[in-house]
């Protein structure tokens, strides 16, 4: 492949409530970001995803846009977001906005227009049914529970919603909601952006009709279009989120020559621990062979055709110590394990605000506690379905979007560091003993082990550009060889808290370790890194 400067990235998502308070009203801000610019460039990250800042009645935290070319006034304003570009651009960081073009808000001008007349210029913005049989115009679900039709009196029709109620879906067959999106991504890019993350980009082709939800068949024509009209010749860098995208699907959204997208978020390998069939609340244990199948699957597959996005968490994921670690005994090990095994791979990798810390989930005590309006929809239904309350809390305490929208944990102190206010969720009760002050300066820091990940990658070509094989191991292991110009490195990963032999241990020089020294038996999450010394 035509290498390209993204390849070597590191990318740093922010989810701007939750990151740093500059003004003390309890809600994380654009010049709370400009203040923690020195430390993601410590890190080593050269992008920064921003999550939605845009205008909104944050009905889903940002995701439910009522103006594409305004800054919430929580956030700040333009100014501040003309600076944090510019300040960010002077670190060598650039900023990646996200796009969110499968809906808007109920409150964007837009959908105002079109609820108002079945007449109305942009009716056909959005996706309008009649009624069948008295009801709904047919039995599809949202995302978040319930009916994705709502009934709106005004034209008495229903509106198409894939998630909140207050998050009517565009109708992407009108070319001019696609003229209209793409003056918004050309608004930015003129900004000095850098990248676009696409919000569920895979359900803007829908075909009601024809029961088709996700990689509707004009999805790809979409896409080409979108490249061809913006994206061409613009130094940026594309992603887009596809959650039910296999590996056949990605080479199509990722492949060069397409000109479509650079990479792509396929939740396949962070669908592991549910019950196959079944929503992401019913819990199952991590089968570390499915793990090792669809990762190897993915970087072979994808080699030398597309892109990878590695990735453990995000804004709507648990946090993966707590997820697949150990966030108790052995936070460090386990952490700094699963960064090995993650940022070793090829692709490029996102660090998700507090991961390159160990943050853990949250157990709030209260249902009152928690914000996320997919958890509280979720547990309200569940709760009529008859499910115990302990069940379900359960689940949100495993896989609840709020574990990783808790404030970022800087420093000892009140609401660690994060605002000096009431922030607008609480701060997980654990951050006098987990914050970016004490992990730094710790003999088992996180934070110092992720920067020398980033280190190795951005100066080995072999962990961007390497071949990738799966190395015959014992079960608990996951273990394998990157190779490249007659260098081998060989990424040793123990998932388990128990003492486990292996015979890929061998005597090669060591890149990089969780542990002082190596032993004999990889002891509780180790993870180890060596170059050969028989190198091809």
């Amino acid at each position: 492949m035509d290498s390209k400067w993204w390849h070597k990235s590191v990318v740093y998502q922010v989810y701007p409530r939750s990151f740093q308070d500059s003004n003390g009203d309890g809600i994380g801000d654009l010049k709370g970001i400009i203040s923690k610019l020195d430390y993601i460039q410590e890190l080593g990250a050269d992008i920064i995803w921003l999550c939605p800042v845009y205008a909104s009645p944050n009905d889903d935290n940002g995701y439910d846009i009522s103006n594409y070319y305004q800054i919430h006034p929580e956030f700040g304003t333009m100014e501040d977001m003309d600076q944090l570009i510019s300040e960010a651009l002077k670190r060598g960081i650039g900023i990646m906005m996200d796009i969110v073009a499968n809906h808007t808000s109920d409150e964007h001008p837009w959908f105002i227009e079109s609820r108002s007349s079945k007449e109305n210029p942009y009716r056909d913005y959005y996706i309008w049914r009649d009624s069948a049989d008295g009801g709904p115009p047919s039995d599809l679900k949202s995302i978040f529970s319930g009916s994705a039709w709502q009934f709106d009196e005004t034209t008495e029709q229903y509106y198409l919603h894939m998630f909140s109620k207050k998050q009517p879906d565009l109708n992407w067959h009108n070319p001019s909601v696609r003229e209209a999106m793409y003056d918004v991504m050309r608004f930015w890019i003129k900004k000095g952006i850098k990248g676009f993350r696409f919000d569920v980009i895979d359900l803007i082709a829908k075909e009601l009709e024809q029961g088709i939800i996700d990689n509707g068949p004009l999805l790809h024509t979409y896409l080409k279009e979108m490249h061809r009209e913006v994206l061409d010749g613009a130094d940026i860098v594309t992603v887009g989120e596809t959650g039910g995208a296999d590996l056949e699907k990605a080479i199509l959204f990722t492949s060069p020559e397409r000109k479509e997208l650079d990479m792509v978020f396929s939740f396949e390998h962070i669908a592991l621990d549910e019950q196959k069939g079944k929503q992401k609340w019913d819990l199952k244990q991590l089968e570390l062979s499915d793990l090792k199948r669809v990762l190897s699957n993915w970087q072979t597959g994808l080699a030398g055709k597309g892109w990878n996005s590695l990735f453990w968490s995000n804004h709507d994921q648990p946090r993966i110590v707590s997820r697949w670690g150990n966030d108790q005994e052995f936070r460090y090990e386990s952490a700094t394990m699963l960064a090995s095994l993650l940022h070793l791979m090829r692709g490029t990798p996102y660090i998700y605000q507090g991961e390159e810390i160990g943050m853990t989930n949250v157990q709030f005590a209260e249902l009152d506690f928690y914000r996320d309006i997919e958890t509280i929809n979720m547990y309200n239904e569940r709760s009529e379905q008859g499910f115990a309350h302990e069940d379900i809390i359960e689940s949100i305490y495993v896989k609840g979007r709020d574990n990783a929208r808790t404030p970022m944990q800087w420093i000892a102190e009140s609401n660690a560091g994060f605002t000096a206010g009431e922030p607008w969720i609480e701060v997980n009760p654990n951050y006098s003993a987990i914050n970016v002050e004490h992990d730094k300066n710790s003999d088992k820091s996180i934070f110092q082990f992720y920067k020398k990940l980033i280190e190795l990658r951005k100066a080995n070509d072999l962990i961007v550009y390497g071949d990738y094989k799966l190395l015959d191991s014992e079960p608990e292991i996951f273990a394998y060889a990157r190779t490249y110009e007659n260098e081998e490195w060989r990424v040793i990963c123990n998932f388990t808290d128990r003492e486990v032999e292996s015979e890929l241990v061998c005597d090669g020089e060591i890149v990089i370790h969780n542990y002082d020294t190596p032993g004999k038996k990889l002891r509780p999450y180790e993870g180890i890194v060596y170059k050969l010394k028989n190198s091809l």
